[in-house]
């Protein structure tokens, strides 16, 4: 099984906009940068996440965008991201996401450059078979 299938956190990072109609160079570096960062932060993060890029995730006006996902986790979108300064920020969010059970995080618990960079925070999706509505009367 390859790494990606077994990995239980993704981190996603714009590197072909489609707002330009072009890859997107400051993405492809900060996800090859944020690779070898997560590789030297160690296997217990390393082989937990996940790392890939993605067409445009409509965050064109706030390059580059990262998001962070889990199965059953809340999902992160980020904005603005620099890919020298936030890079540590980045492995720090990580660290933290990987030990929340949900993956919510208050503002004030991310690391301070990412501060105000955060554009979505999307709740976990409810599995079909765990949500049972209640029969109408």
């Amino acid at each position: 099984m390859d790494k990606a299938k077994e990995a239980m956190h993704r981190i996603t990072v714009c590197t072909n906009c489609r707002h330009v109609d072009r890859p997107c160079r400051p993405g492809l570096d900060l996800l090859k940068h944020l690779q070898a960062a997560m590789s030297e932060a160690g296997e217990a993060l390393s082989d937990d996440f996940s790392l890939s890029g993605s067409v445009c995730m409509a965050g064109c006006e706030r390059p580059c965008t990262v998001a962070f996902q889990a199965r059953a986790k809340a999902t992160y979108l980020f904005g603005d991201i620099e890919d020298a300064t936030d890079i540590g920020a980045l492995v720090a969010f990580a660290r933290l996401y990987q030990d929340r059970p949900d993956g919510l995080t208050r503002e004030s618990e991310r690391p301070s450059a990412l501060g105000g960079k955060t554009l979505a925070r999307i709740p976990a999706a409810i599995v079909a078979a765990e949500y049972q509505p209640s029969p109408l009367q």
